[in-house]
């Protein structure tokens, strides 16, 4: 790793930039049928490594994007950050989240999420973030709920409804 990009720490977790690197690590959650149920499709290698490139600009023009998660010592989990949504025809700022399989069930997520919250409103002065679920979600639901997030109303996107959670500075 060497010169990977340190975003946030929190008592178990170290949220880090994304590599080429973690392409295998990424490829466990975006190749498992399971854990990509509530997304339109899973991805392959060439799809990764693709939104390994799409995040990393993501970083160079706005200063954000979804980070790795991983345990204090290095063990790959997950990834969550923030990423630019368009939504009802304006650009905001979404928290996103995703672990791997193994990893569900720990708390993982809202301490994730609630320190991309805090990142996003104390770093960033972002006045609102938001997050578009899955109803069928309840893990991630629970997830948005916890960190203080509020069902807001229905959306569609990507030809599917999701529920908009909403919160602010």
């Amino acid at each position: 790793m060497g010169l990977t990009k340190s975003i946030l720490t929190t008592e178990r977790l170290q949220i880090r930039e994304m590599e080429g690197d973690d392409v295998d690590h990424l490829l466990s959650i975006f190749g498992d049928n399971e854990t990509m149920n509530y997304y339109p499709s899973c991805k392959d290698r060439h799809e990764t490594i693709n939104w390994i490139r799409w995040t990393q600009e993501n970083y160079d023009k706005y200063g954000i994007g979804m980070w790795i998660v991983e345990d204090r010592g290095g063990i790959f989990l997950g990834q969550c950050g923030l990423v630019l949504q368009k939504m009802d025809g304006k650009i905001e700022v979404q928290i996103g989240f995703l672990f791997a399989k193994d990893h569900w069930g720990n708390g993982y997520a809202t301490e994730a999420a609630l320190a991309c919250k805090a990142y996003g409103f104390d770093q960033m002065k972002f006045p609102s973030l938001i997050s578009i679920v899955d109803p069928r979600n309840k893990p991630s639901v629970k997830v948005l709920k916890r960190i203080g997030m509020v069902r807001k109303k229905k959306v569609v996107k990507w030809d599917k409804i999701f529920d908009l959670y909403t919160c602010y500075r």
